[in-house]
């Protein structure tokens, strides 16, 4: 563990890092959704910082990078992570061994500090192991209501949901590998947990989709009519969520479609 400072060097020198990455994604990102930056840049600020930190850990002499520098060369993880922070948000962040690191702790609160160091332990953060968590926190997070994914049912075991904000945006999700694999080891039974459960998308939702599937080339996933829980059945029987191909299938189409539209 580090001590008290320790984890001050630690956290100075990381808030220096996110300065640097501040200076190249503020004019990349002045706004999110009308609000300024950071506010809504977690991912972006965290992958950038993190990219930073890999290139400048092995030859930095600033102190508080050379305690992470220690961490890992006794063993400790370094990774990426994304998940719930206490079921309130959706969370980017870093591990370094037992230490949970947030290099945008400002992003939702701008009056917070840039950076947090807490033990993982006491973080509030976990990973987020079914779609019922992932919706209790998307809805008010994003402001969102989440339906069930009847517009591309045989994509749905993959990605169950729909979201309509209350701008009038829809898309359809979750496409992050997290989620991803959510769906595919629990051999689509958390997907069709999730289907069981949801509403319908309201009409102009699912016309506005339809619209738009019929401007693109035909694709099983998109295409193919039917009742997404029963492809959930379907995919476990045959055994799909052992394919990677299949899944990678599934994502390419997802990729085909907008990002969203507006109803």
């Amino acid at each position: 563990m580090w001590t008290i400072e320790q984890l001050e060097a630690v956290t100075k020198d990381l808030a220096n890092l996110r300065l640097l990455v501040d200076l190249e994604l503020a004019p990349r990102y002045p706004h999110f959704n009308g609000k300024p930056y950071p506010l809504g840049r977690c991912k972006e600020i965290r992958d950038a910082v993190f990219t930073l930190l890999q290139e400048k850990l092995h030859q930095s002499t600033e102190p508080g990078l050379a305690f992470i520098c220690d961490r890992l060369n006794d063993g400790d993880t370094f990774q990426k992570v994304w998940g719930s922070l206490r079921d309130d948000y959706f969370q980017n962040a870093i591990l370094v061994g037992e230490w949970y690191i947030d290099v945008s702790n400002d992003t939702v609160n701008p009056n917070k500090p840039r950076v947090e160091i807490v033990a993982l332990a006491e973080s509030g953060f976990s990973g987020i192991s079914s779609f019922e968590q992932f919706v209790t926190i998307a809805e008010p997070y994003w402001e969102v209501k989440v339906y069930r994914n009847d517009i591309c049912p045989a994509l749905a075991p993959f990605m169950p949901l729909i979201f309509v904000a209350d701008s009038g945006a829809c898309w359809l999700g979750e496409a992050n590998d997290d989620m991803l694999a959510v769906a595919v080891n629990s051999q689509f039974s958390a997907s069709e947990s999730i289907l069981s459960v949801l509403p319908s998308p309201p009409h102009d939702a699912i016309e506005g989709w339809k619209s738009v599937l019929l401007r693109l080339k035909h694709n099983t996933f998109l295409h193919q009519q039917g009742n997404a829980i029963d492809f959930c059945k379907e995919y476990r029987e045959n055994q799909q969520y052992k394919m990677t191909a299949f899944r990678d299938s599934a994502v390419m189409a997802y990729l085909s479609l907008p990002k969203g539209i507006s109803i």
